[in-house]
């Protein structure tokens, strides 16, 4: 073990990352129900259990585009011992068979219509001599068939009465392919939060207006709906507001019918901003210090906009700071919001292929990119420049290394933790190798 274990330096004043996340999830709960199209419920927890119904398939139908027939009829058929059958009807998928079958007879059926009583068995077109054949009263069948073969059978899928989705399940694709199969056209779900989006200073501007010296451009507000998205809910931006307390406070009022609002910049405790004195006479905000590093300032509380009382959480300004903290609380308010299960990115060992030094005793997240080497080992390569301010870091980074508060140094060779944004498939062919 290479680790260098820090003397005892504990920052008493600082909150863990996760005592800040329980104080912040503790004033959100679960969103109210609403009912929505199923073709906009893909990413959603679902308020209800669905019971279907009708069952699916409604009927015995053909799995083939072929002829239904009675498989005693076929025990002896092969390519030298083709035997002829009396084709009785055709069957289109959506129409119900007028006649049944009876030994010797078969009915030309299409994928999806009903089984005509009498069959037991579907031969597909290319096991009979239909391209060769003139006479559309007859067909030749070549092979032999099982009980059932190419029928799927009535209710196999989903049986009236029974509970298909559960209550709290998240709508996937599936789920909603599920849903149309039974004809439902509307759910109830678990609704999206609205987050407003409040970045502020001065020196911002908004991409599209020319560059200015001294000014740079608002990435956090663009960076943070992004992640709102990502995450599920729905971001509402407001332009930057000016540090002058009435814009501040203008730019405020514009986010009264949201469920969170989230601010960048103006967070640090030794900085002169008037966003604390808004935050403060306006609501119940605290100013914290978190042992993480990047995002060590953090604030959160309840702010009151025309009378409505909405969580408020204020993140660092520096872009990378800003993403971070978001990640480490703001992902977490919105799945509790939307009723789903609480989860952690997923950690993974890697290799550290050079040293990460932690020179203040704070949990670090360090910015990593982690790639398979030839040998086909998981490697986590850190990104050079790990200033908050390189935006860059995170967009060449797919994970981050954490290095605990008490150890002062990862060294190069180690095997570390990683949490993972995303990997690709050579890395998980490995995992599940490990596995």
């Amino acid at each position: 073990m290479n680790q260098k274990k820090r003397k005892s330096h504990y920052h008493a004043d600082m909150l863990s990352v996760e005592d800040a996340r329980e104080k912040i999830l503790s004033k959100f709960k679960t969103l109210n129900p609403i009912q929505i199209n199923i073709l906009e419920s893909v990413g959603s927890v679902i308020s209800e259990n669905i019971i279907s119904e009708i069952n699916v398939p409604p009927l015995d139908n053909s799995a083939m585009d072929g002829y239904a027939v009675i498989k005693n009829d076929l025990l002896k058929a092969d390519d030298e011992n083709i035997i002829y059958l009396d084709v009785i009807e055709e069957i289109p998928a959506g129409t119900i068979p007028k006649l049944s079958l009876s030994p010797g007879q078969a009915s030309r059926i299409m994928t999806g219509a009903p089984i005509p009583s009498g069959s037991d068995a579907v031969v597909p077109f290319e096991d009979t001599n239909e391209l060769e054949n003139n006479d559309k009263n007859k067909i030749g069948i070549k092979i032999s068939v099982k009980n059932l073969e190419n029928i799927r059978k009535k209710s196999e899928d989903i049986k009236k009465g029974s509970v298909i989705i559960k209550k709290g399940s998240l709508i996937t694709s599936a789920t909603v392919g599920v849903m149309a199969s039974i004809g439902r056209e509307k759910v109830s779900v678990i609704r999206k939060p609205i987050i407003g989006i409040l970045s502020t200073g001065n020196e911002l501007l908004e991409p599209g207006e020319k560059n200015q010296d001294g000014k740079i451009y608002n990435s956090n507000t663009y960076t943070l709906s992004s992640l709102v998205t990502e995450f599920g809910a729905t971001p509402l931006i407001q332009k930057h507001a000016l540090d002058k307390v009435e814009d501040l406070e203008k730019k405020l009022a514009k986010l009264k019918d949201v469920d969170l609002i989230v601010t960048s910049a103006g967070v640090s405790k030794g900085d002169y901003d008037i966003v604390k004195d808004v935050l403060d006479k306006n609501g119940d905000i605290n100013l914290w210090s978190v042992n993480m590093r990047p995002a060590k300032p953090l604030a959160f509380g309840i702010i009151t906009i025309d009378g409505k009382k909405i969580p408020l959480l204020g993140v660092p300004g520096n872009p990378v700071s800003a993403m971070i903290a978001f990640e480490k609380f703001g992902r977490y308010a919105i799945d509790k919001m939307k009723g789903k299960p609480l989860r952690n990115r997923p950690i993974i060992k890697a290799n550290l292929e050079s040293d990460i030094i932690n020179h203040d005793g704070r949990r670090l997240y360090s910015r990593v990119k982690v790639i398979v080497d030839s040998s086909s080992k998981i490697i986590a390569v850190p990104i050079k420049n790990q200033s908050s301010g390189v935006l860059t870091s995170m967009h060449e980074a797919n994970g981050l290394a954490i290095c605990p508060s008490d150890i002062d140094i990862l060294k190069k060779g180690e095997k570390i933790d990683v949490e993972m944004f995303n990997w690709n498939e050579n890395i998980s062919d490995i995992l599940n190798n490990e596995e």
